[in-house]
């Protein structure tokens, strides 16, 4: 607020020589610096409120996880997979709170990783508020979220509360460090030397969130298995359909209202302006937000279009399923470059996405990979071509107004910028993958090793509802018949055993 600065030495001579002209000039500045201090703590009030409701959109996705997972999943295993998305989301508070959320942004910190603020002590402080951890928070559980899609129907309880604890700890936080802290050795934000002049830009996480959740999922998946019964004995895939479109449709549009907190919150304030651009007055952070939020709904839009019509062209069939995991596919690619495209450019990113994902599928039965939910093709193959979409379309004018003070930084490549970005966003690319196949796939080695990982093949046929839960998730008999039903299986505990 330097506008409203006020010196009473200096505007004492502006009141001419009068015996009251100090006693005046001191009352008017004092006047001043009350609506300047006014005026810095509305801009606060705004910008936190701004932030809080934009953590509370994204906490929603969690609604639209369980919903989507719900209905892609078969009926005897749709107890197991709600509770788990509860899971996700209350054992990432605790883990994040006391640790993952340090370990990502405990600044003053080296390039690696952050060393204060471990269970918020000494928070909030200058670097930021208590609306800052909440909207963090939403962001590592939903990278947790995306991996229990992977291992859905197959695994033990216990191992989705040790995997989700390691990866909102400590897994998810340490890459958040490295590109979105401002002591990250790849943050566009970093204070000194940039990777490539650059730093990678990835606005609201194609690598750091979607793509961690997919590839932890994808290693999940590998070391489990596939379900039983979803490849045959000469090894062709078998549709094990889920159990609700209804649900999957409903969860994918709370996805959707979701994402306009996911991308356009990723600003974490409103209230700022622009300077040296081509606008008036009324162009400032507030339009560079609605921006993101038209790129975020045309990408979607674009792949969800172009799944529709290729799909339809491949298998013959308008799949409301397939539609749903292009749109989402669509959002989880521009979320890196949502801000800095125009959205023309969207149009291009949801129409590859689409045809990343059917790729990544067909592939993925080639090699005999199950992942019930996609989504590890999903977030973790669209998420990728998301962060080499930024560096392609990345506009010079949009780069500079978000990422500001460093003249000449590198924008797209077919922008005109060059090919550092590009550069940047490899390494990007290979260091993602590189850190979360060492940790998470260590992580479901191990439970595999000790037996915590995949249930025995009887409560797989059974289903988890029934085996693990006390009973199906709808009602289908009688009371008695149920609880004829239920006592024809062990129920098993925690561990596998059976009680």
């Amino acid at each position: 607020m330097a506008g409203f600065t006020c010196s009473a030495a200096d505007l004492r001579p502006l009141l001419g020589t009068a015996a009251n002209a100090t006693a005046a000039a001191e009352y008017i500045c004092n006047g001043f610096d009350t609506v300047s201090n006014k005026l810095v703590a509305a801009t606060y009030a705004i910008d936190n409120t701004y932030l809080l409701f934009s953590a509370y959109l994204v906490f929603s996705m969690q609604l639209g996880f369980a919903m989507l997972c719900a209905g892609s999943v078969r009926a005897k295993n749709t107890m197991n997979i709600m509770l788990t998305n509860v899971l996700d989301a209350a054992t990432g508070s605790l883990f994040y709170y006391l640790f993952g959320f340090a370990l990502a942004f405990g600044s003053p910190s080296n390039g690696f990783v952050g060393r204060h603020f471990f269970g918020l002590e000494k928070y909030p402080s200058p670097s930021g508020d208590y609306s800052f951890f909440l909207y963090q928070w939403s962001f590592a559980i939903a990278a947790a979220g995306i991996t229990s899609g992977s291992i859905a129907e197959r695994t033990q309880f216990v191992a989705y509360l040790i995997y989700s604890s390691f990866l909102t700890g400590l897994v998810y936080p340490i890459v958040s460090h490295w590109f979105w802290s401002t002591d990250g050795w790849a943050s566009p934000v970093r204070e000194g030397h940039l990777l490539f002049g650059s730093g990678v830009i990835d606005f609201a996480g194609s690598g750091v969130v979607h793509m961690v959740g997919g590839i932890a999922g994808l290693w999940g998946a590998l070391v489990e298995g596939p379900r039983m019964g979803r490849f045959d004995g000469d090894g062709k895939p078998v549709l094990l359909r889920g159990h609700s479109g209804t649900l999957v449709v409903l969860g994918t549009f709370l996805l959707w209202f979701g994402w306009y907190g996911f991308n356009p919150g990723s600003f974490l304030s409103i209230l700022k302006t622009y300077e040296h651009t081509n606008y008036s007055s009324y162009y400032g952070q507030w339009s560079a937000i609605g921006r993101t939020a038209v790129t975020t709904t045309i990408a979607g839009s674009s792949a969800a279009l172009t799944t529709l019509f290729g799909k339809r062209l491949l298998t013959g069939h308008w799949n409301v399923t397939d539609v749903c995991n292009g749109l989402l596919g669509g959002f989880a690619a521009i979320t890196g470059g949502c801000s800095v495209v125009d959205p023309w450019a969207a149009i291009i990113c949801g129409f590859i996405a689409a045809w990343v994902l059917i790729g990544c599928n067909k592939l993925a039965e080639m090699l005999k990979y199950d992942d019930p939910l996609e989504a590890a093709q999903l977030h973790g193959g669209c998420g990728a071509w998301g962060i080499i979409f930024t560096a392609l379309f990345a506009k010079k004018d949009y780069v500079n107004e978000i990422y500001p003070g460093k003249p000449g930084r590198p924008h797209g490549l077919l922008m005109g910028g060059g090919a550092r970005l590009l550069a940047a966003h490899l390494i990007q690319i290979l260091v993602v993958i590189g850190w979360v196949s060492v940790t998470m796939g260590s992580v479901f080695w191990l439970l595999k090793v000790f037996g915590l990982l995949r249930i025995s093949a009887d409560e797989e046929m059974a289903g988890l509802d029934v085996t693990s839960h006390g009973g199906l998730a709808y009602a289908y008999h009688d009371e008695n018949n149920d609880q004829s039903e239920k006592n024809s299986f062990p129920i098993a505990n925690m561990d596998g055993s059976n009680a």
